[in-house]
């Protein structure tokens, strides 16, 4: 959404002049920046994102009656009236549908969710594959859990915000973005086992190895709710009831050549980035622990052409953000989110940082591409209340 953030008590004033009161709280969930496993969540496999230092932030006051009242500080979309006593599947637009399906999710959950009046501020990046969305249900449920009692845990929290994405907003996402957002911690990734949402905190920090974590949103956006993200999702389940097995996370690589025999060509080539993906992260924790950031650099490069070749979720931005990233001097890099345009992510040398930034700047000028925006990320603390 916006870029400059309030603070805390600038939001809380800002709401107490649209509402009348002061919230009951403030509270903010993170963005994420998946660092390598894209599109291995929903096959029950392994994913290693962080949190991010650019937040969503909602002031949140309790009503007596059902009624939702929705404003946002971004833009001038006005008002937003709802009553969670109508709320149905798909019956929101725009940003409201993120926190409206949170309250939906909670209900479906036998949950009592009051009426709330509900200021929204984020600056995490729309349409950059860096989860605002999620955020903004992260930072809602959070302060729902509290406001209500109803006394969720973390994991109970990403598949109440799972539903309302895939349910009520209808897009079919796995649980990686929320479990960051929800379970993240600072200076470190989250190794997230989709299949029984086990976490490991895994040391993930750039700076004391003499490198940043670039972010190139490419300014492409792309919808979880369009079509490709749902094809890719049905050819990987396709694939798993042809190979006999209950999700991708079970094909292992060394199924992958009698996988070929049994697939037709473009079905084989998302199973196999999955399959390659799922060990690509496994690589990684095992490298980050042993060796430190800067041992990773060829892994999310081999991420990145999987995703171009195999998957066909890349876009030109994206690539020619990732190369000219990489001969430039970032010693890896890769497309990160849901594909289809978003951003790249580039790990790279501290005294290279300056050059990169030209560099990909100048050549999406010379590509008549528009400007993309590039900035540092890093791991940053889960969601919490902050007033």
């Amino acid at each position: 959404m916006g870029t400059a953030q309030p603070g805390t008590a600038d939001l809380a004033a800002r709401f107490e002049q649209e509402f009348g009161r002061l919230p009951d709280g403030v509270w903010q969930a993170p963005g994420r920046v998946n660092l390598i496993g894209e599109h291995t969540d929903y096959n029950e496999g392994f994913v290693l994102p962080f949190a991010i230092d650019k937040t969503a932030r909602v002031a949140v006051g309790v009503r007596p009656d059902s009624v939702v009242r929705l404003l946002s500080t971004y833009g001038d979309h006005g008002m937003v009236i709802a009553d969670l006593g109508t709320l149905a599947a798909a019956s929101a637009k725009g940003w409201t549908k993120y926190p409206l399906g949170v309250m939906w999710a909670l209900q479906q959950q036998g949950i009592t969710v009051p009426g709330v009046d509900l200021l929204l501020d984020s600056n995490v990046p729309l349409g950059a594959g860096l989860s605002s969305s999620h955020a903004i249900e992260c930072a809602v449920i959070t302060a729902l859990n509290e406001l209500t009692g109803a006394g969720l845990e973390p994991e109970e929290m990403v598949l109440a915000t799972q539903r309302a994405e895939n349910d009520f907003v209808g897009a079919p996402t796995g649980i990686m973005d929320q479990s960051a957002s929800l379970r993240g911690s600072r200076g470190h990734a989250v190794f997230l086992d989709c299949r029984d949402q086990s976490v490991q905190l895994v040391p993930f920090e750039a700076e004391p190895a003499g490198l940043v974590m670039l972010v190139i949103d490419t300014k492409v956006s792309h919808s979880h709710a369009d079509g490709g993200y749902a094809a890719r999702r049905a050819s990987c389940e396709l694939g798993a009831e042809v190979l006999g097995v209950k999700a991708l996370r079970d094909v292992r690589l060394e199924d992958l050549e009698e996988a070929a025999g049994l697939l037709d060509e473009v079905t084989y080539r998302r199973v196999r980035h999955v399959v390659t993906e799922n060990d690509r992260v496994l690589q990684t924790v095992e490298l980050l622990a042993s060796a430190g950031p800067g041992s990773i650099g060829a892994l999310l490069d081999a991420s990145h052409l999987s995703m171009r070749d195999d998957f066909e979720i890349s876009c030109p931005e994206l690539d020619l953000a990732v190369s000219t990233a990489r001969t430039n001097g970032a010693i890896g890099a890769r497309m990160t989110g849901g594909g289809f345009g978003g951003a790249a992510i580039a790990l790279t040398p501290v005294t290279s940082e300056q050059q990169v930034r030209a560099a990909v700047a100048r050549a999406f000028a010379d590509a008549g591409h528009a400007a993309p925006d590039i900035f540092t990320v890093t791991p940053a603390a889960g969601a919490m209340r902050i007033s």
